[in-house]
């Protein structure tokens, strides 16, 4: 009880997702966090089950069998995948739970979460054996371990914990998924099957949702960041902003400020969904570029014009492929296409003639991209070609050789081998076909071109015009789902038991790969002038990522073990440039990488 009691209260006191606990709250936090995944057992593991693998193929509930944590146990769930909650409170007047075990026809993944006290029930034995016939179902066990035996005749992997407590359903979860690793077996016989020795060790392979303390960081040193985005705020530099730091896979801190607008009406969670901009170049077109390049479909060294028939007789014809990864094929660095806009070419309505849409109440004529676009991109002249210019340009080559080389549309290439086997629930383009208004963050009132506000449509103008799909912008995700693409780059391309990307690959497309420019392959990297101090004043030579027109950015720091994801809408209402003139972004990343040295500097010393 009074074990229960002072885990209630550091509940209180402190948010693990926020990571506004004190130090020391954080510290008794971690000790009690541990001592409960230190004797968490995994029993009927035999098919190597959990941590569940090949997220893309499962459609997973949780049900809660009068558990009264579940709500916590739910939200952990919904970190790694998408998880429909189902409790049994809704059908107290169901003495079978036929009408609950109905509900759950279409789920092929079942993750019953339930006390010890609720094991003895009939009606919850029968539902758990029934399901586990038809259906792979993992049992979330919270209590007495005397409720054990009566699980016997279960084939399906059992979690047991002895504690039923919010920071139990905070470790179990994640223990599911491989965000925790567990390796405690039984101590003593408890049933003829259960005997002493039993239980299986598992490792951790995705993102753990921990406190800063957990990799020996002190809290308060990163409480810097928090007077850092309320000045930004106050300034009017972005009405909100989502941070998140993922160290050594683990993630210490994830906190929203602010709001969608400056109306404060919708206060920023740290669940929205944000206009990602140019980190579409290397959380979309860049990844598809490296699998293209592992399974020998794609050649780097071969010329533009040979992956794409209409540049044949253009002036990109012989560039390179890699020249267009690196910024130095020599394009201009964009076109301004919406200025280019007729009055035929678009329709308020959406008709065959005008199919496509751009915002609400905006339709662009059919093949716009094809007949007036792309031949302006492709015949437009090179004149720089062998120095460093960034160019939108460059990845709008690189969708359609993309595109062309792997027979399928961009958004959907990266939806299935990359965001659903990793579990990204919000990345993707065209968020409006997919998720409410109010889980996207707005973008800009655009009173120039679509003269509306932008709310789940792109705001660059020209991947609007290509229908929202482009090489270089047009994907929208949560801060969340950005951390986890990029672990999996840090991790060397593996994540959650699979291998998307040998470890070279990666090595290859993030490592400084020019002579003439600080750039990787698609990736923008620290830029060795320090007088620029980019992308930070404290940033390793080793660090590599992007940043985003709207106020966003992800860097990874290999030489740190650290993910960085900075989402905001700076542009909203209008364009300002005050993200950037008050250094907000690398002003954060340098709290956290002094953060991390400190901690170094400290292990090192002992």
């Amino acid at each position: 009880m009074l074990m229960n009691k002072l885990i209630i209260s550091l509940l209180t006191l402190c948010s693990l997702n926020a990571c506004s606990q004190e130090h020391n709250k954080n510290e008794q936090l971690l000790a009690v966090s541990n001592n409960i995944i230190n004797n968490t057992i995994l029993l009927n593991n035999q098919k190597t089950i959990v941590p569940l693998l090949n997220l893309e193929e499962r459609t997973i509930a949780s049900v809660s069998l009068n558990f009264t944590y579940h709500t916590i146990f739910d939200s952990l769930l919904n970190k790694y995948t998408r998880t429909t909650s189902f409790s049994s409170d809704t059908y107290k007047n169901d003495t079978t739970l036929s009408n609950l075990e109905d509900g759950l026809k279409f789920f092929n993944t079942v993750i019953i979460s339930i006390p010890s006290t609720e094991v003895r029930n009939p009606r919850n034995l029968d539902l758990i054996l029934s399901l586990s016939k038809s259906k792979q179902v993992i049992v979330a066990l919270f209590g007495d371990i005397s409720a054990l035996p009566i699980l016997d005749s279960l084939s399906s992997p059992i979690i047991w914990t002895e504690q039923n407590t919010p920071i139990s359903a905070t470790v179990i979860p994640q223990a599911i998924f491989g965000g925790i690793g567990l390796h405690k077996t039984l101590t003593g016989n408890v049933s003829p099957k259960y005997t002493e020795g039993s239980g299986f060790a598992t490792n951790c392979t995705r993102l753990k949702y921990t406190v800063p303390e957990d990799v020996g960081i002190n809290f308060n040193n990163l409480k810097e960041i928090d007077n850092i985005a309320n000045e930004a705020i106050r300034e009017r530099a972005a009405p909100g902003m989502v941070v998140l730091v993922a160290k050594d896979g683990k993630v210490i801190f994830n906190k929203a400020y602010g709001d969608h607008t400056y109306s404060t009406e919708n206060p920023e969670r740290v669940t929205d969904i944000f206009d990602l901009a140019s980190l579409t170049k290397t959380t979309a077109t860049t990844p598809t570029i490296m699998r293209l390049v592992e399974e020998q479909k794609l050649n780097l060294d071969t010329s533009i014009g040979t992956y794409i028939p209409k540049a044949r007789t253009s002036p990109a014809n012989n560039i390179q492929v890699r020249e267009a990864m690196l910024h130095q094929a020599g394009f201009i660095p964009y076109i301004p296409f919406h200025n280019n806009v007729q009055k035929g070419d678009y329709s308020i309505d959406s008709i065959p003639a005008y199919p496509t849409k751009v915002a609400d109440h905006y339709y662009v004529k059919k093949n716009y991209f094809e007949d007036v676009m792309w031949p302006k991109m492709l015949n437009s002249p090179i004149k720089t070609r062998g120095t460093y210019v960034y160019s939108d340009i460059s990845m709008y080559v690189m969708k359609e050789i993309a595109e062309r080389v792997s027979g399928i549309p961009l958004d959907k290439y990266v939806q299935e081998n990359f965001y659903k086997p990793l579990g990204m629930q919000t990345a993707g383009f065209l968020p409006r076909d997919r998720f409410s208004k109010d889980q996207i963050v707005p973008t800009e009132k655009d009173t120039y071109f679509r003269k509306t506000l932008l709310q789940g449509y792109v705001h660059d103008q020209g991947a609007a015009l290509a229908g929202g799909v482009s090489g270089h912008a047009g994907l929208f995700a949560s801060a969340n789902d950005v951390a986890i693409i990029y672990q999996m780059l840090l991790n060397k391309g593996s994540y959650g038991g699979k291998q998307y990307f040998k470890p070279q690959t990666v090595d290859m497309f993030t490592a400084k790969q020019s002579n003439i420019s600080r750039r990787g392959l698609g990736f923008d990297r620290w830029d060795p002038d320090q007088s620029k101090k980019y992308p930070s004043e404290t940033a390793s030579p080793q660090t590599y990522g992007h940043t985003g027109y709207t106020g966003t950015c992800v860097w990874v720091d290999p030489s740190r073990g650290l993910v960085y994801v900075f989402l905001s809408n700076r542009v909203y209402p209008s364009v300002s440039d005050k993200l950037s003139t008050l250094k907000v972004r690398g002003r954060i990343q340098d709290v956290i990488n002094k953060a991390i040295d400190n901690q170094m500097r400290e292990v090192l010393t002992k």
